[in-house]
């Protein structure tokens, strides 16, 4: 897979590289499609093909020589990254002629046009292939299916616990002091009410570039199905499950009194149990299956409690409520989703978890995908404390916190990181999370990702910025347990927002430096939504300490001797002022005006080509000049957790129309959360491409 995406970029950039060649000496708004194309394969032939297609030299497998102009109006993959190639500035390189701002702009909407054309006639959405729920959506799913009152098991990759109640969603307010703590690097954070006896199955991995729900990464291996099997026996078998956490219990396990009978509670019972489990209206053959089983158990002797116990761990091991899909239909290729469908897409996307009894009542009556009712269904899920849900699992992964967990900085170097057995991670994980939580239930700009006027700090974690604190620190509290952090404004520009806090600094450093390209591939994927390519395997890393004869040097200095190689040119110009832009922060995220060999920091550069900044404020503003584009590219991300699926072509035009929408009010988040729900990739549903070969 790496592989393809490697020459899909190739691909790309070769073919922007050759068609810019052409418009830029032939670019006319008043051309005709057949002088397009003339002049496209005419000065292809003159400029390009000497790399790709003459004397069998084709450069990143891509023969210009055969390539014409209806070739790229049928692969809208392909004008697609001519787009973006255009609209990031990566093409033409820095060393060859540039376009001018005008012709670059005309150029991209014209092959916008293209790809609009291309897709008129059959707007088709990738395949999100069926899935298995994570293990953070399945412990979800069974704690409100049995409205179970502990988690089922530890959940580590739930960053940040609530400790006294803070998260209040309905209020539309965040509180100014909250008590939390740090699940992988706090003290006794895994220590928490669950059902005794519980083991969880491993951890499902974040996609590279993607999340952890991803349909192409959550496979079902025979030896996971028996684990299941095994798993729900466990849930129902455990001493903690009881009438005192199962909020279902008396209505569910409990048996009917004497006077009722009892087939027919079992069927009401298990009608209404299997309708929430499955998530749409149970076939009569199966509800009689289920209800087989159990009348069995009653005539074996079982007790009535455990017969239903027995029944219930059947259910949650069942495909039905294990897998996540949508029905496909033999003939549409692509179809709005049915209520149910949208109801499920719905509650996974926000909370992770079931569709809760109201989405599945309006669902039920056909109304649900009518506009005024699921946009008061959004509203209302927004303000629903399941919502905590959407907020341990996006924002990490988003900004692959999970790196800060692996972060050790020398200890002989930074020993302020380090206190007793813990390190200062675990403050600064949380206040990026706790950033996130306050703009989505604010429904603040999403502009304050990237310069926010306020933040979240510990006592330990003002200390731990030094001169960057942003009030006096007079105590120490080092804090593992419960962590305290108080709601602070920012005055000083080179704190707030998620690009300059202390946890991205951390995790993007090696153990003695700093490291430029790391914290410029970070912002490139994370903040703009376009990840660099990953290097040739036979370039060799930069030390982390200077080589002998190099110490006078400064670290900009050094990685310009490194990235001599043309193959590393390309990216490196991409990358490269992003990283050295945040270089004042050392490795922990402490501000520096030198290097330890004097050398005076050295962070000034220009963003997309355009922008030239000389301290971290004026890069702060130089992201915000291009706020559009990060709306954009946070919009990506969303829908692509949404969707649990990559994004394709057709994405593109409606990410394209829900940034206009937020940027029309505002760029305020929730709005961003309802584009994404009310988008027609969101709505629908394509089914796979079928190949039938006939013999």
């Amino acid at each position: 897979m790496w592989k393809a995406a490697l020459n899909a970029k190739n691909l790309r950039l070769a073919v922007a590289s050759s068609l810019i060649l052409v418009l830029m000496l032939n670019t006319s708004a008043t051309h005709s499609a057949e002088d397009f194309s003339e002049s496209f394969q005419s000065l292809t032939q003159k400029h390009c093909v000497k790399c790709h297609g003459a004397e069998e030299e084709i450069y990143g497998e891509v023969n210009l020589k055969e390539l014409s102009l209806d070739d790229l109006k049928t692969n809208s993959e392909l004008l697609r990254s001519l787009i973006d190639v255009l609209d990031l500035q990566e093409m033409p390189p820095e060393d060859e002629p540039q376009l001018s701002a005008e012709n670059r702009q005309l150029l991209v909407n014209q092959f916008q046009n293209l790809l609009h054309e291309s897709l008129a006639s059959e707007r088709r959405y990738l395949h999100t292939p069926i899935r298995r729920m994570n293990r953070f959506q399945y412990n979800n799913a069974v704690v409100d299916l049995f409205d179970l009152k502990c988690i089922v098991f530890t959940l580590p990759e739930r960053m940040m616990r609530d400790h006294k109640g803070y998260f209040q969603p309905e209020t539309g307010k965040m509180a100014e002091v909250v008590t939390v703590g740090s699940r992988p690097l706090g003290k006794s954070q895994l220590i928490e009410p669950r059902l005794m006896g519980v083991a969880a199955f491993p951890q499902d991995l974040r996609a590279e570039h993607g999340y952890d729900n991803r349909g192409d990464h959550l496979s079902l291996s025979p030896l996971l199905m028996e684990a299941f099997l095994k798993l729900g026996q466990s849930i129902v078998e455990s001493p903690d499950f009881t009438p005192k956490k199962v909020g279902i219990w008396r209505e569910f396990f409990a048996a009917p009194a004497e006077d009722v009978d009892q087939s027919a509670e079992v069927r009401l019972r298990l009608k209404k149990f299997l309708f929430k489990a499955f998530r749409q209206p149970v076939a009569e053959s199966q509800l009689e299956r289920y209800i087989g089983y159990v009348q069995h158990q009653l005539e074996s002797g079982v007790h009535f409690p455990e017969a239903m116990k027995s029944v219930a761990a059947a259910t949650i091991a069942s495909p039905n409520f294990l897998y996540l899909y949508d029905k496909t239909d033999p003939i549409e290729t692509s179809a709005p989703l049915d209520d149910f469908e949208l109801a499920s897409r719905l509650s996974f996307f926000l909370w992770s978890s079931l569709p809760d009894e109201t989405l599945l009542e309006l669902a039920t009556n056909g109304d649900l995908s009518k506009p005024e009712v699921l946009d008061v269904q959004v509203e209302r899920m927004l303000k629903d404390k399941k919502i905590k849900r959407f907020c341990d699992s996006f924002p990490s992964q988003w900004l692959q916190l999970e790196r800060i967990i692996s972060s050790v900085p020398d200890r002989g170097k930074y020993p302020d990181f380090y206190f007793s057995k813990y390190r200062d991670s675990m403050h600064m994980m949380l206040e990026p999370l706790l950033l996130f939580e306050t703009v989505l239930i604010e429904n603040q700009p999403i502009t304050q990702f990237i310069d926010s006027d306020f933040t979240y700090r510990s006592i330990l974690l003002e200390e731990a910025y030094g001169e960057l604190a942003t009030e006096p620190v007079d105590k120490n509290s080092n804090e593992v347990t419960t962590l305290t952090f108080h709601r602070v404004p920012v005055t000083d520009r080179r704190n707030g927002g998620l690009i300059t806090n202390a946890a991205v600094m951390t995790m993007t450093s090696g153990p003695e430096r700093t490291q430029p390209i790391t914290r410029g591939a970070w912002i490139a994927g994370v903040i703009f939504n376009n990840p660099p390519e990953p290097p040739p395997a036979d370039v060799p890393a930069l030390g982390e300490k200077p080589a002998e004869g190099e110490e006078h040097l400064t670290l900009r200095e050094r990685l310009s001797l490194h990235r001599e190689r043309s193959d590393c040119k390309g990216c490196h110009e991409q990358i490269d002022p992003l990283g050295f832009a945040l270089e004042n922060y050392n490795p922990i995220g402490v501000w520096r005006d030198q290097y330890e060999n004097g050398r005076e920091i050295d962070m000034q550069g220009t963003l997309f080509r355009q922008h030239q900044f000389n301290n971290v404020i004026e890069f702060k503003d130089a992201i915000l000049s291009e706020k559009d584009r990060f709306t954009r590219a946070l919009a990506g991300h969303l829908l692509s957790y949404a969707l649990a699926r990559e994004l394709g072509a057709a994405d593109q035009i409606a990410l394209d129309e829900m940034t206009q929408s937020v940027i029309s009010d505002k760029y305020r988040f929730q709005s961003l959360i309802k584009q994404i729900v009310f988008s027609e990739p969101f709505q629908s549903k394509s089914s796979p491409k079928i190949h039938v070969v006939l013999e």
